[in-house]
């Protein structure tokens, strides 16, 4: 009885780590701004309850992301279109590029924050391999298009977060220019394969 308390315990409070780190990341400008005792102050623990739960900054950074990206993988995984399995994949490509520049648009502090932690590289993040893997696939099923590896990376590179924070913040492009431009790329880039004449398989 008292490990399944201590279970409990220690899921209550790794919920309640998320819910005060994700208010904190809300109300400041930079999660640079919030530091590990901070949260802990906020949550009601103590900084070893969040070292133990998450092993470091970065480590409940990546947890966070996911909790907030949880809605959009559930409609990519079995979602109605535009994001969900039935849609067709000419269509299916914009739409999940445009539900990742979306999301990085909202979280532009915290998805940098994450991008910019760990190794440096974006590309080594589990939640990168899994949006490069989707893509890749969804990118397969569209005759003619080569090498849908490269054109995965190519595309996902428009949505980077250093990428967005600087024409968001930097260059101050609006959100809906930045989707459009986004989409039209999106579409040259599909259009780009050869044609498909009679009997070609792609």
């Amino acid at each position: 009885m008292p490990e399944r308390r201590s279970r409990k315990d220690a899921a209550r409070n790794r919920e309640a780590v998320l819910a005060a780190a994700d208010a904190l990341f809300a109300r400041r400008g930079s999660p640079e701004d919030v530091t590990m005792a901070d949260v802990a102050a906020a949550a009601g623990v103590g900084k070893g309850t969040i070292f133990r739960a998450f092993g470091d900054r970065a480590g409940l950074l990546r947890a966070l992301y996911e909790v907030r990206l949880e809605p959009i993988r559930e409609a990519v995984e079995a979602g109605p279109p535009p994001l969900g399995p039935a849609t067709p994949p000419r269509d299916r490509v914009p739409a999940l590029l445009d539900a990742v520049l979306c999301f990085k648009l909202d979280n532009r502090g915290l998805a940098t924050a994450l991008e910019e932690s760990g190794s440096g590289s974006p590309y080594q993040a589990d939640h990168y391999e899994r949006w490069h893997s989707l893509l890749q696939s969804v990118l397969e099923q569209i005759p003619g298009l080569a090498d849908s590896g490269f054109t995965a990376h190519a595309l996902l590179a428009a949505t980077r977060a250093d990428l967005v924070e600087h024409l968001a913040g930097e260059e101050r492009v609006p959100r809906e220019r930045m989707r459009a431009q986004l989409a039209d790329l999106t579409a040259r880039v599909l259009a780009s394969g050869p044609p498909q004449g009679p009997g070609h398989e792609g």
